[in-house]
């Protein structure tokens, strides 16, 4: 990447955002303290790129106003929303005139009783900080891009990797693009936007594996094309009844025909691939996939208990998984291979493991406080294998042990896609013969650390089944709904400059 040195006038920047990932299909929902929102010079200190003394960092006047991001889940309360909001607003409005701002968002983020809550936040920023400001917008792959949030962002980049191993190098470079553009005096970028009528789980998009592979392989060579800034492809987000949620492409630039062009050639080849989507993992039913691991020698075997993966969206209160797994015999035994469950909530048998200490026997009950649909509380007997205080996201976690079966218990739900956090537990993944996490495609570490892996097909709020799930608001005809679709206009959509006025119907 070509370094970006100061100009003379040091551009003002602020740095703002809300982020989180929101099913409507999940009961819970997202209060403000979960997005643990950090406000002025503290928002720097989140981005490695910006660190003291880095080029980016001296290119500008960095302005930090608020940024929270909340793990997924339920919709965000409006309480909530309103209460952060107002705050990020208030303090962009007690900063000096800026000439950038840099809007940091995941972009699938549900309130209760809104539609575009992103775009909504970034009208009232506009209202705030004036017309005149360049906004660059980072996203999730897996956000909504709607014609009035293209409309606000001059600048606008996306994720090209799921997993999401390029999240850092997104937010570089949405930062370095507004700089380099504050920097050029050019007028501001032409956006041409294509809603692609597709809207599929990220676990059938992964670009670990075809078709997405080829498709995201696309993106880099759009955006290497002569007149284009950026360029990008967003699978959407599949787990909210919203009509903003499809894929979409976006491409950014100052020539009209390299940038519709390249817009309408990667909507193209989403949609031209869209029956070769498949699941990332062989699938199966929870009982099948322990049937199949127990007896294969692959070790540690991973299952993937999708319907209620915590960083998709779902509760990561339901007891489903950990109740059928604890309905074996065959794993009750003390001399029963070691499986790991990874994880469910339980405040209260928190409480009386604590209190009890690590290697008393307890007998608790966790989970379907508030997701029941499935199951109801799952009550277990065993022995207090480890206790572990303090997580960011869990607060107290405690291990369970019921012959071979480590159920992992938190306080509050956590996501589990790192070594540490089984090690830390005094858990050795590596040497198990079955690890069992709420998750869908296996975070990097967990998947260089198995030896085999089956995604396991289980309800939930982010169910894989998405017409299980029922979803009547989104826009119509939209594959995979509806197979029988005609081919849908891919040509580019010209979103008018920010400070131009937004005309037309939405689609």
């Amino acid at each position: 990447m070509p370094t970006v040195e100061p100009t003379t006038h040091r551009p003002v920047i602020a740095i703002a955002g809300l982020g989180t990932e929101s099913s409507t299909f999940s009961p819970g929902t997202t209060s403000a303290p979960a997005f643990h929102p950090l406000r002025g010079d503290d928002v720097l200190s989140r981005y490695a790129f910006l660190a003291e003394g880095s080029p980016l960092r001296k290119a500008a006047d960095w302005r930090g106003a608020l940024v929270g991001k909340a793990l997924p889940g339920g919709a965000v309360t409006p309480e909530a929303f309103a209460a952060l909001s107002d705050e990020l607003i208030e303090r962009l409005d007690a900063m000096p005139p800026l000439d950038g701002l840099y809007f940091d968002i995941h972009g699938a983020m549900s309130v209760v009783g809104q539609d575009d809550a992103e775009g909504d936040l970034l009208a009232r920023v506009r209202a705030v900080v004036g017309p005149d400001v360049i906004v660059s917008t980072s996203m999730d792959l897996h956000g909504n891009v709607s014609r009035r949030l293209a409309h606000q962002s001059d600048l606008i980049a996306c994720y090209r990797m799921a997993p999401h191993e390029d999240a850092e190098e997104t937010r570089e470079r949405a930062v370095r693009n507004l700089v380099e553009h504050l920097a050029s005096g050019a007028p501001r970028p032409l956006k041409a936007w294509v809603p692609i009528p597709v809207l599929l789980p990220g676990e059938k998009t992964s670009t670990r594996i075809e078709p997405a592979k080829s498709v995201y392989a696309t993106v880099p060579l759009v955006e290497a094309s002569d007149g284009v800034v950026d360029a990008a492809i967003w699978v959407g987000y599949a787990w909210a009844d919203e009509p903003r949620n499809r894929a979409v492409a976006v491409v950014t630039g100052s020539d009209a025909g390299t940038v519709g062009a390249g817009a309408t050639r990667l909507a193209q080849g989403f949609w031209d691939a869209r029956d070769d989507f498949a699941f990332v993992a062989p699938t199966a039913s929870l009982d099948e996939a322990l049937d199949t691991a127990l007896a294969s020698t692959a070790r540690p075997f991973f299952i993937s208990d999708s319907g209620d993966n915590p960083t998709a969206g779902g509760s990561g209160d339901m007891s489903w998984g950990l109740t059928r797994l604890l309905a074996r015999p065959e794993l009750r035994a003390d001399d029963s291979p070691t499986v790991i469950y990874a994880s469910v909530p339980g405040p209260g048998a928190i409480e009386t493991a604590v209190s009890a200490g690590v290697g008393a026997t307890v007998t608790v009950t966790a989970g379907a406080e508030i997701d029941f649909a499935h199951a109801g509380p799952v009550t277990l007997t065993g022995f207090v294998h480890s206790i572990r205080e303090g997580d960011r996201d869990a607060e107290t976690e405690v291990v369970i042990r019921v012959g071979g079966v480590h159920a992992i218990l938190t306080r509050l739900r956590k996501p589990y896609h790192h070594e540490h956090d089984f090690t830390d537990l005094d858990l050795d993944p590596r040497s198990a013969a079955i690890v069992i996490v709420k998750i869908g495609y296996l975070e990097p570490e967990l998947f260089d650390m198995s030896s085999d892996w089956i995604l396991a097909l289980t309800p939930g709020g982010v169910d894989q089944d998405l017409k299980r799930l029922g979803h009547h608001r989104i826009h119509r005809p939209m594959f995979p709904f509806d197979r029988d679709m005609g081919e849908p206009d891919l040509s580019p959509r010209w979103i008018p400059a920010s400070n131009e006025p937004l005309t037309g119907v939405d689609e």
